[in-house]
């Protein structure tokens, strides 16, 4: 449909009837549209303050849903919204999102369409416009936002409202740090949140932090999901950076929440790809949570639940998250984005949680039996994140190779013996253990014991690859003295001329056991000796 056509009835020269008519048009053929002609650039400008002007004045609700679908289908192109973005058409908006009277309750269902295409016209506008975040502060949008929120918890068929508001919520928290403030600090926004949350996957609870585990319960329908997942969003961003608990009231808060995080992984979606992006921003939310308040995620198992346990423990939880980080693993790609949250998440829980630790470790670091092949090669987790120790991706294979560290209580020589030298190098180096020793974490004091495979296969173990070898025969064995020497002065040459040509630096090992220039390392060992010489 030409715009011109649209755009003449738009600005009243035809009844509102025709109005409603032609938009109904405009949004049927423009729906999945989002690239636009920049030669129609002026008439979409037009188009939005005409619609404005109609959705100004009192119409029927039918006209007001087709210009607001219109308006969100043009709000997709941010170069018309400059006269959309004024403080009257924002209001105009809010007004009809009911953000403008927060006392009046949501009883008219015939508004409901109204107010979802509102909301999320203000999504689009607030998410293309820099000057529309700005105004998003002044007109106080995030508190009007929070008090629809409330309206909805207890009313049916808001579904829809709910989760654009989560939505909008999480835009504005994510665009404006001053609107993630106030949320945070003056609009109880972490609590009004995590009860939409809690509503959205309809939580029941058996104890204060322990709700109630249904397995017979059907999954959740898209639209619950879509709401959970917007909540789960807009929480990560108010509780950025809330790594210390500062009060007995906070820590019940954060508690309370991981134990909704905790149903939330035990919960399933509509599909499969839906319930990983909820399990994935329930993931991405408990790396924000106070690690001392995760203990939630476990809890005492009664006799009657037939779920994973471990020393009396329900892990059901936690046996997600592990499947949840193997399939992530499997994916092969987006590490960064996909693997490391889930990866940072279970590394604190052991290095904090005993127990959490422990029925980790059996999973993913048995007890070897078979070192015939290299610690990277086989499909068992252990073997995939060995390999990922020696990723291109630096972020990636320093959390793989931390998570591994911490599941073996930070000891060199256990991470050696699951992943070998060579694998764990560059761990070691960064943390200054090249020469063995352990990190600076404390662990209980319990044994890991060898099994007899392992023992009688270790002499035999090469420690730089971590796996059992044939012997081989020496090539040296059969040369004479006159032959060695000279493929030494070779080796040595070779060296010397990479060294020359500043392709190598020789490197060696500080007493502190970090890596230095080879010089420096050796000056400090004379130093040292010195030291200690004259200390007698």
């Amino acid at each position: 449909m030409e715009l011109g056509a649209v755009l003449e009835a738009v600005e009243g020269r035809g009844g509102a009837e025709a109005v409603e008519h032609v938009l109904a048009r405009f949004n049927e053929e423009n729906q999945t549209i989002f690239r636009f002609d920049p030669a129609d650039e002026d008439k979409r400008k037009k188009l939005c303050e005409g619609i404005l002007n109609i959705l100004e004045e009192d119409t029927k609700t039918s006209c007001q849903v087709a210009c607001l679908e219109a308006l969100r289908i043009l709000s997709r192109d941010k170069k018309v919204l400059v006269p959309v973005t004024t403080k009257r058409n924002i209001q105009i908006l809010m007004r009809l999102a009911k953000l403008d009277a927060v006392e009046d309750p949501l009883e008219r269902v015939s508004e409901f369409p109204v107010i979802v295409e509102a909301l999320k016209c203000l999504c689009n506008i607030i998410f293309n416009s820099a000057v529309a975040q700005k105004l998003s502060l002044e007109l106080n949008l995030a508190a009007m936002l929070c008090s629809l929120l409330e309206k909805c918890k207890d009313q049916q068929f808001v579904d829809d409202i709910k989760c654009f508001d989560l939505r909008l919520l999480f835009l504005l928290s994510l665009l404006h740090t001053d609107i993630r403030s106030q949320l945070r600090q003056e609009l109880q926004g972490v609590q009004i949140l995590t009860r939409a949350l809690e509503s959205s996957l309809s939580v029941r609870w058996m104890e204060e932090y322990k709700a109630a585990e249904d397995r017979d319960r059907p999954p959740l329908s898209l639209q619950e999901t879509d709401c959970a997942i917007e909540a789960l969003k807009a929480l990560f961003n108010v509780t950025l950076d809330s790594w210390n608990v500062h009060s007995e009231n906070e820590s019940h808060q954060f508690r309370y929440m991981a134990a909704i995080l905790r149903h939330c992984l035990l919960t399933t979606g509509p599909t499969e790809d839906k319930t990983e992006e909820l399990h994935s921003n329930a993931i991405n939310l408990l790396s924000n949570i106070p690690v001392s308040c995760l203990d939630v995620l476990i809890s005492p198992s009664s006799q009657e639940e037939t779920d994973i346990k471990y020393n009396g423990m329900n892990m059901g939880a936690i046996q997600i998250l592990l499947d949840f980080m193997e399939k992530r693993i499997d994916k092969g790609s987006s590490y960064r984005e996909g693997l490391t949250p889930v990866l940072s998440l279970l590394t604190e829980c052991c290095r904090t949680h005993r127990n959490i630790r422990k029925f980790i470790k059996a999973q993913v670091l048995p007890p070897l039996r078979d070192v015939s092949n290299r610690p990277e090669v086989g499909t068992t987790v252990r073997n995939k994140l060995v390999r990922l120790m020696t990723h291109v991706d630096l972020g990636v294979k320093q959390i793989a190779a931390e998570f591994l560290f911490v599941l073996c209580k930070e000891r060199v020589d256990s991470l050696l013996k699951y992943t070998g030298y060579g694998n764990a190098a560059g761990l070691l180096a960064a943390r200054g253990l090249l020469a063995g020793g352990r990190g600076d974490h404390w662990y209980s004091d319990d044994e890991d014991t060898d099994t007899e495979e392992y023992k009688s296969a270790k002499p035999n173990i090469n420690l730089i690859t971590g796996h059992l070898e044939e012997p081989v025969p020496n090539p040296m064995d059969e040369m004479t003295e006159e032959q060695k020497e000279y493929e030494a002065m070779k080796l040595v040459n070779m060296f010397d001329k990479l060294y020359r040509d500043e392709l190598i630096k020789p490197m060696g090992v500080r007493p502190d056991g970090t890596m230095a220039p080879l010089e420096e390392a050796v000056n400090q060992y004379h130093t040292n000796k010195q030291d200690s010489s004259d200390s007698d």
